[in-house]
């Protein structure tokens, strides 16, 4: 007698508690925030209570201000450098562990959860700290190779660009622990044998890197990098402790923007309206690179 067959709807009763938790936790917010972004809601209204409905006037608001294309570049460029270096330093570690020997694999390892368990507070005020005029560490470290001159007194959030690339690093320095473990897992799965078959056959480390590796981890990486686009794309807490936007709102992402029109403009409504575009852009991108995800999947 054939085995009876599984219920086909068993697969979703084993997703239904994380997704009550995800509608829980992420979907009253989200539907909160789009009530909002449709209401005048200011500081009248914290002292009122009374709430008046805008409409889409806080949309035309936000589409009309002259900030908005500025910051969407911005937005858009700094993830850009941020995805790019993350996977590109992740992945130079993670080949760099399939090569160590097993204790510096492990204090590699070590190292690398230490500094990714490390809040994002936290290590933002150690980097604020670090990169500090008079008093940082960087500043007397640079100093002291004289290469570049006194930089003692340098503060490296006065110019847009030093205060991205300080932003950048940091960022970066939180990302890559998970992008290059992620990815050193995936190379511990790929057989051995290929690259004995590639050697036999005369190929070289970039020939077998480019026609062994990659393919495998083709899958892996898209996978990180559609959570390294959601993460850096909503950085918010390095760059406000850091910069706040500054100078001159030349660090001001959409993050930024959202909050500063919340809570600095009082205009609770359009900085709904902001984050909502934000989400909306977010579900674009991963949609997109859900879709090439299965697409790889299904070539493999």
């Amino acid at each position: 007698m054939a085995a009876s067959r599984e219920p086909r709807s068993l697969p979703y009763l084993f997703l239904l508690p994380a997704g009550a938790v995800l509608a829980l936790v992420l979907g009253y917010p989200l539907a909160h925030l789009g009530v909002i972004s449709f209401q005048a809601y200011g500081l009248r209204t914290l002292f009122t209570g009374q709430v008046g409905w805008a409409g889409l006037d806080n949309y035309r608001a936000v589409l009309h201000d002259p900030q908005l294309v500025p910051v969407l570049l911005r937005t858009s460029g700094f993830c850009t450098a941020l995805v790019a270096g993350t996977l590109a330093i992740g992945l130079a570690v993670a080949l760099m562990m399939a090569r160590l020997g097993p204790r510096m694999r492990r204090a590699v390892t070590f190292c690398l959860i230490a500094s990714w368990a490390m809040p994002p507070v936290a290590g933002t005020l150690v980097w604020q700290w670090l990169f500090q005029p008079v008093y940082g560490v960087a500043n007397w470290a640079l100093t002291r190779t004289g290469l570049f001159g006194d930089l003692t007194q340098h503060d490296w959030t006065s110019t847009p660009l030093s205060a991205f690339g300080v932003v950048w690093l940091l960022v970066v320095w939180q990302s890559v622990p998970f992008v290059a473990l992620t990815l050193y897992a995936g190379l511990s799965q790929i057989p051995r044998s290929y690259y004995e078959a590639a050697a036999l056959d005369g190929a070289g480390a970039w020939t077998c890197f480019r026609v062994i590796t990659l393919p495998f981890l083709r899958p892996i990486l898209a996978l990180v990098t559609i959570l390294s686009v959601i993460w850096d794309f909503n950085v918010f807490t390095q760059i406000w402790i850091l910069t706040q936007g500054g100078p001159n709102q030349g660090t001001t992402t959409l993050g930024i923007w959202s909050f500063t029109k919340a809570f600095s403009s009082n205009s609770f409504g359009q900085g709904a309206a902001v984050a909502v575009v934000s989400v909306l852009l977010l579900l674009v991108l991963t949609l997109y690179y859900v879709r090439r995800l299965v697409h790889s999947g299904e070539e493999l």
